[in-house]
């Protein structure tokens, strides 16, 4: 019976699919999820992957069991919305990454050398993805990278196959150069032309932060996501010495919240 597969905290996978379907059934299901759509459910596919990284990067490994099973509800929604269009079912999608992924691994599921860097294994695994690429009829160097990214991976992804190709520059001297080149038209942007063209030059802007986070070996989003982490921590430093005094940063003032901050960033390098 459907309720005793349900109930049955034993029943793995086969338990959650079985949920999902009675949720979503027409007749008896939950009005919320009958209603919900591809284009509803994304946004908290992301944030659920974002929940995830979070936990991670906290180090909060209590929590990262359930944010992980609330980023695998995400996948279960997505192909119970699938299989009831026609288009694919959760077993497809589990048919189908299993296959990549001993497509990608020959050297692992194949009758391919383990003896390899880790560099030349990421070449190879370029390699095949450019195969599978191809294959697909995507012509274009940057076809295939999701417009959906976040902004600055999507620059970084879009970098990177540029790179493949040789359109990239030598050194992070370049980069630099680069840099410094966006920030003037920035500066004149901001004291000449239109608040379009100043967001347009402040893209590009940060476009070249990613390009030189990439030459150093950096995630251009790891390093945002830690200097946030970073400016969370000190501002809140901020505000308890402020409330030790019997102030809010409402009653504060930019010179006193300044000296406050540097000397909680002072005891963070102390510690």
């Amino acid at each position: 019976m459907p309720d005793d597969l349900i109930h049955d905290k034993d029943a793995g996978i086969d338990r959650l699919l079985e949920i999902m379907r009675r949720l979503r059934d027409p007749q008896t299901g939950c009005p919320w999820d009958i209603e919900q759509t591809f284009d509803t459910i994304a946004p908290y596919t992301i944030e659920e992957a974002y929940e995830v990284a979070d936990a991670i990067e906290r180090r909060a490994w209590n929590e990262l069991e359930g944010e992980l099973g609330d980023l695998l509800l995400q996948t279960v929604y997505h192909t119970a919305m699938g299989e009831e269009e026609g288009r694919f079912s959760f077993q497809s999608v589990v048919t189908a990454i299993s296959d990549k992924m001993v497509a990608r691994h020959p050297h692992v599921f194949g009758d391919e050398t383990r003896d390899k860097s880790a560099e030349q294994q990421s070449a190879d695994w370029e390699t095949i993805k450019a195969a599978e690429r191809a294959g697909e009829a995507q012509k274009g160097t940057l076809d295939g990278v999701a417009v959906g990214l976040p902004s600055l991976l999507r620059a970084l992804k879009l970098q990177k196959r540029a790179a493949r190709v040789g359109f990239d520059w030598p050194s992070t001297d370049e980069v630099i150069d680069k840099i410094r080149e966006e920030a003037a038209e920035l500066v004149e942007a901001r004291d000449t032309l239109s608040q379009s063209e100043i967001e347009e030059e402040f893209g590009d802007l940060l476009f070249v932060m990613a390009n030189l986070g990439r030459h150093l070996g950096l995630d251009p989003e790891a390093a945002l996501r830690a200097a946030n982490a970073k400016f969370t921590r000190r501002f809140e430093g901020v505000e308890a010495r402020l409330a030790a005094m019997g102030k809010t940063p409402a009653e504060s003032d930019l010179a006193e919240m300044d000296a406050l901050w540097d000397a909680v960033k002072r005891e963070g390098h102390s510690t």
